[in-house]
């Protein structure tokens, strides 16, 4: 080759020309028809592959058949560390089925979701897999309408009849409150985000409310930790704070119970500050998720299978870019409780 084309990346050209072939047969080797070429040419054709380091565009080679292995990730929040576990499932997934995720951070912002989501069109992904914040029915019926199937993960959306995958919610709440109350505490505060127009946020609350309600002995109460408004957040602090004094006062035994690892670092942060070291001895605390720091701060929890669930994800929604027409399923995984010191009761 020349010294300008020994700069550029070799082309498909290229490698025709060292190899003294057309460039049928060049792709017809690299789409793995070896069968029709002559095992001297097959030889030179190698030989001219490893001699100009020549690497194939796999875009085009895809979009050439109408495949791109593509597949959107939206994911709502990346600092929740659900997330991330869920993501390695994905990806560990995608590798296993050879796809290649494009990952999409939407920083808890409805209108980057939607933004995202027509991205991902443009960029003509053969699937989606979605752990949407508030994303409406319609932002995702635009990518079915163009032959795109989607995979929910953790929350369904209102009106759209698609594969979902994530925690048991409803078993989940019901563990909690069962080991809180086997512990002795017989007040139980329920502490959520807003989850008005989150599935998996609303599932564990009603399951936690039918669980106290079928224990008339126990006394429980929903908080909700808004993290997006400072003042808010703060008047639900002093409110939890008021919850634990009174329930001493009555002599009674004080739980919190976290809906999630976010909702529980700043529950156990405000506690620490509160009353010192020493707070679970006046307030026991269990969540939902098992993030690393919990193990060390002693925390129970209820953990995920969130490598699971991502690699589920990406094995229903392989199944629907192969052409499975079956109903929307739901796989709901069973979590586990892991007690540590937090509910020593």
């Amino acid at each position: 080759m020349t010294g300008a084309a020994a700069r550029r990346r070799a082309t498909i050209s290229d490698v025709a020309r060292e190899a003294g072939a057309g460039k049928t047969s060049i792709s017809r080797y690299l789409n793995g028809e070896l069968g029709v070429l002559s095992p001297e040419l097959r030889a030179r054709i190698e030989a001219a592959i490893e001699r100009l380091d020549y690497r194939p565009n796999q875009m085009a080679r895809g979009l050439k058949r109408g495949r791109n292995r593509l597949i959107g990730l939206l994911i709502a929040d990346l600092a929740n560390p659900y997330s991330v576990e869920v993501l390695q499932g994905v990806e560990a997934a995608c590798h296993a089925l050879g796809y290649m995720p494009l990952i999409c951070h939407a920083a808890n912002e409805v209108e980057m979701e939607r933004r995202f989501l027509q991205l991902l069109a443009t960029y003509r992904v053969e699937g989606v897999i979605v752990n949407a914040l508030g994303v409406h029915d319609a932002a995702l019926r635009a990518l079915g309408g163009g032959g795109i199937p989607a995979v929910l993960i953790d929350r369904t959306v209102a009106g759209l009849d698609a594969d979902v995958v994530g925690l048991d919610n409803a078993a989940a709440a019901r563990i909690g409150v069962e080991h809180l109350l086997a512990r002795g505490y017989d007040d139980i505060l329920f502490v959520v985000l807003p989850f008005e127009e989150v599935s998996s946020r609303r599932e564990r609350e009603e399951a936690f409310r039918a669980a106290i309600e079928a224990t008339p002995a126990a006394r429980g109460d929903t908080l909700v930790l808004d993290l997006q408004d400072d003042d808010a957040l703060a008047r639900a602090l002093a409110a939890l704070d008021a919850r634990i004094a009174d329930t001493s006062l009555r002599g009674a035994r004080c739980a919190l119970f976290a809906a999630n690892a976010p909702v529980a670092l700043c529950v156990a942060l405000h506690l620490n500050t509160r009353y010192g070291a020493q707070w679970q001895q006046r307030v026991a605390l269990l969540a939902v998720d098992d993030p690393d720091w919990a193990e060390l701060a002693g925390i129970t929890t209820i953990r995920q299978p969130t490598y699971d669930i991502g690699a589920r994800a990406v094995e229903f929604l392989n199944e629907r870019i192969e052409g499975a027409g079956v109903a929307a399923r739901s796989d709901a995984f069973a979590g586990e409780l892991i007690v540590r010191a937090s509910t020593g009761g």
